[in-house]
């Protein structure tokens, strides 16, 4: 695990609480309640990535368990095979150990209990507690009413114990077809909570399953598995999103019927953030349609995404420590993950130089064939950086955007008669610009320099107001960069009028790709290493550079207009 410690929760000390929900486990400490164990689970789906909300949820439980030397399992809730994939199985768990957290060993799925589960069901079917509906999906759903009205019994309510026995045994053998029969709870179909109005247990899905193979055709609903799976492990403290609030006298009242261990579920805020969508069925359609490519394109929210991007563990524990833990929906703004990313990058990113918009400047009276090395500095915010020596000479390539044939007043950048500094070199002034003669466009800056004013000198005492990065021409690295930007325009991109689709939101710009030049200490770059590009922003290594095609991605850039605005 990191050493890098942005949670209070990863100390393994409980102290004062810091959020509702841990206000509620030492209560429950306090009065010795499962002797005053704390045994939490990350219960994923396997039916995509993970997303920055699950990453949330994986801290909560992970470091709640932390906090309070108890333990988390990883359980997948593998009850649907139509949607289910052992790729998805894959990725959770490299998700899980990438964000630092170990399940030392506890790694269970609900189609462990299948066996245990069904006899559940036939429990609750001897209590007189659940029947077997031959209505279809959609007459149940026509008979569950409206929250002011009551639902309609279905015909098949006041089946014998002994028949609905019979037929769900039938079902788990296979003898009848996809949407034929279902198993419901027998509860109140007048409740005011429509989850209480005689919820379906059981389906019958006639397709293989991951794990299983084709040995059950008959699956349980969540709602069945969820609770039963957690007092088959023992949680105690099991944590929720908030949309299972409604779902929680279901949750008790299976318990209590079937007379089993007991946990606790207490519901907190889901993640929801700006800019973003959290849906996975969503999520799986961008990749699906080929808007995105794949689930780790790293303007996704996924995790692996993310990863790609350049983001650290650190800075996603550190974001979700901010966040906290809410009792009501709220939205975060996107800006305060960027900022947790610049703040954890600011302290270990190599500083180098890249251009990412080039254009050639001539130091016209630079010794011909002459090459300096440079002494730079790794990074300014670690003691422990040490310096690297840079090649200069006298072609060079410099950001277009710095450079302006007839700035205003407020530009410190190069214009012709200015002077500016090369950081780590000279002062150079310009002298004149040369013009593709089709098109306008400035092709080449052309400069003198002041040999008596290389950096660090201590005669070097006449002061510019600007300052440029810049890579030697003829040792500079070519790479591809990939500018990203947020995947959406609005930043509410599922608000959309009825009728539209919020892929409309997209933001057509969210990525450009653009040739570039890095100095040579990139040469040996290896995936996810992270850079930043002085003044321009933080970049990473992609997976797609390999020797001698070098690709980075922008994982932020330096402006950090979340802490702006807060000031």
């Amino acid at each position: 695990m990191s050493d890098n410690k942005p949670l209070s929760e990863r100390t393994g000390e409980s102290k004062t609480p810091t959020n509702f929900i841990h206000a509620i486990i030492e209560e429950d400490i306090r009065n010795g309640k499962h002797e005053g164990r704390v045994h939490t689970r990350f219960p994923p789906e396997p039916n995509g990535y993970l997303h920055i909300g699950h990453a949330k949820s994986i801290c909560l439980n992970f470091g709640t368990a932390l906090k309070y030397k108890g333990k988390c399992n990883l359980r997948f809730d593998d009850t649907n095979p139509v949607k289910e994939d052992v790729e998805y199985v894959d990725s959770i768990r490299d998700d899980v150990h990438w964000l630092g957290f170990d399940w030392e060993g506890r790694e269970y799925f609900a189609s462990d209990y299948f066996p245990q589960l069904y006899e559940f069901a036939e429990k609750l079917i001897l209590k007189g507690k659940a029947y077997v509906c031959d209505l279809s999906a959609e007459e149940i759903a026509a008979q569950k009413g409206t929250p002011t009205r009551p639902g309609q019994e279905s015909p098949y309510r006041n089946r014998s114990v002994e028949e609905n026995l019979d037929l769900f045994r039938r079902m788990k053998a296979g003898e009848f077809p996809n949407g034929t029969h279902v198993l419901r709870a027998k509860i109140d179909m007048a409740s005011p909570n429509m989850h209480m109005r005689d919820p379906l247990l059981y389906r019958i899905i006639h397709t293989e399953h991951h794990r299983t193979g084709n040995e059950w055709c008959i699956y349980p609903m969540y709602d069945f598995a969820h609770g039963q799976s957690d007092s088959i492990e023992h949680i105690t403290h099991s944590l929720c999103t908030l949309e299972f609030e409604v779902h929680r006298p279901l949750y008790d009242w299976l318990i209590r019927e079937l007379e089993i261990f007991a946990p606790r579920q207490i519901e907190f805020a889901r993640l929801n953030m700006t800019y973003t969508v959290m849906s996975k069925r969503k999520l799986l359609e961008l990749v699906k349609n080929d808007l995105v490519h794949g689930w780790d394109d790293p303007r996704m929210p996924t995790i692996s995404g993310l990863r790609r991007r350049g983001y650290t563990p650190e800075s996603i524990r550190n974001f979700s420590d901010l966040v906290g833990v809410a009792k009501r929906e709220n939205v975060i703004d996107v800006g305060l993950l960027e900022f947790c990313i610049r703040e954890d990058l600011n302290k270990k990113a190599q500083r180098v130089m890249g251009v990412v918009n080039p254009v050639k400047l001539v130091i016209t009276n630079y010794p011909e064939n002459e090459v300096e090395m440079m002494q730079a500095i790794n990074n300014p915010e670690d003691p422990e950086g040490g310096k690297r020596e840079v090649p200069f000479s006298g072609e060079l390539y410099i950001e277009r955007e710095d450079f302006m044939e007839d700035p205003p007043k407020k530009f410190f950048r190069l214009a012709p008669g200015r002077e500016v500094r090369l950081k780590y070199a000279y002062i150079i002034k310009c002298e004149s610009v040369v013009k593709d003669p089709d098109t306008g466009e400035i092709t080449e800056i052309h400069c003198t320099y002041d040999p008596e004013t290389l950096s660090g000198r201590s005669e070097s005492s006449r002061k510019v107001k600007g300052t440029l990065h810049w890579v030697s021409a003829k040792h500079a690295l070519e790479a591809e960069i990939r500018l990203y930007d947020r995947l959406f325009m609005s930043e509410s991109p599922e608000d959309v009028p009825e009728g539209e689709d919020y892929k409309l939101n997209l933001n057509p710009d969210s990525l450009k790709v653009v040739k570039g030049f890095v100095e040579p200490s990139l040469a040996d770059t290896k995936c996810l290493d992270k850079f930043q590009f002085e003044r321009i922003g933080y970049f990473t290594t992609d997976a797609d550079s390999k020797p001698g095609k070098l690709v980075f991605n922008r994982t932020v850039s330096l402006k950090d207009s979340w802490a702006k605005a807060k000031n």
